[in-house]
């Protein structure tokens, strides 16, 4: 990939990735000056894995997340339904990323002006996704706080705990060179990117019709959740490792699911990008490495199969199509490449 002009949009749009890293690399380093005895694994994942308390062959699977500034669209349009569904099917993947099995949650509402029917709007997504895979919802906790947001802005973030066998969670160590990588198809920004997005098409376009809709409905267009996609491939296919392709893009999230000397390689040309992305890119002048960072390009989850299972994988779920494969990698190669299509 070659940096092009607009590398920096989404700097410029008050984002930065790479200080989100850093602060990743210093959480890491606090972290390591002292380890709980049921912490498995390290911080960074999708996820994080506690030992089940009397069950050593099980563990607890949690995160915690949010929509992101996709609320200030549903705010300003007052759409609200969505973004609750939206929270709870990105916590879903992110712990289907272990393989977890949800639980329950509890989601976070913070308003600057407390409005009972939008807050009841709001979680009343969160209850519908819940009840789609068989999660409680827990509770949760709803904070006014004029000052803080204005009168009618708000804001949504949720934990999820699930659990898992400890012998099906993904071992990275199994991935190999020659393994297919599985995608699964995005239909939008999901819940990512949106203050590029918004810095890009200006709330004055957002009723306006774009390809058979508006740009509001492209915009707050579903997170869908991948739960049921994935466990109608593992029926089928050996699945060795899952990326859900969010903040970063694929270069960062599916990288975090690959031992050192393997990388992964995608072709563009073998899935489709949602035309409100392609919007986007047009719009912001990206470079290709910028668009496969900031967003999800068009695949919104990863799977690594053997090439062999490659065909059952793509035939039991919708949509799901390979996109790359594995490769040996040499130390300062890239740990994802992406082959961009021309049009792309």
């Amino acid at each position: 990939m070659s940096e092009q002009k607009g590398a920096d949009s989404y700097a410029r749009a008050g984002v930065s990735v790479a200080s989100g890293n850093e602060a990743v690399a210093r959480y890491r380093e606090l972290l390591g000056r002292w380890r709980h005895a049921g912490q498995l694994g390290a911080i960074g994942g999708f996820a994080g894995l506690f030992a089940m308390p009397g069950d050593e062959r099980r563990a607890l699977v949690a995160s915690t997340d949010g929509v992101g500034t996709k609320v200030m669209i549903a705010a300003a349009l007052r759409r609200y339904g969505q973004v609750g569904a939206d929270l709870v099917n990105h916590c879903v993947n992110d712990i289907l990323v272990s393989n977890a099995t949800p639980l329950f949650f509890l989601d976070y509402l913070a308003v600057g002006r407390l409005d009972p029917e939008v807050a009841a709007e709001i979680v009343e997504g969160c209850a519908e996704a819940c009840r789609r895979h068989d999660c409680a919802l827990l509770g949760g906790e709803t904070a006014e706080m004029p000052g803080v947001y204005h009168a009618d802005h708000f804001d949504l973030a949720g934990t999820i705990v699930g659990v898992v066998e400890i012998d099906a969670i993904p071992k990275a160590e199994s991935v190999a060179a020659g393994d297919a990588v599985i995608g699964l198809p995005a239909v939008g920004l999901h819940t990512n990117g949106y203050a590029l997005a918004r810095a890009l098409i200006a709330p004055e376009e957002w009723n306006s019709p774009f390809g058979g809709m508006t740009y509001a409905d492209a915009l707050l267009a579903e997170h869908p959740s991948y739960y049921r996609e994935v466990r109608a491939i593992q029926a089928v296919a050996e699945v060795k490792a899952m990326a859900h392709i969010t903040g970063g893009g694929l270069l960062e999230n599916v990288s975090r699911t690959l031992p050192e000397n393997l990388k992964a390689v995608f072709e563009q040309r073998r899935w489709s990008v949602p035309p409100i992305l392609r919007e986007l890119v047009r719009r912001g002048k990206l470079g290709e490495e910028e668009r496969y960072r900031v967003f999800n390009m068009g695949i919104g989850y990863t799977l690594i199969v053997p090439l062999a299972d490659a065909a059952a994988a793509t035939e039991a779920a919708r949509g799901a199509k390979v996109v790359g494969w594995i490769e040996e990698r040499v130390a300062d190669e890239p740990r994802v490449v992406v082959h961009p299509a021309r049009d792309s």
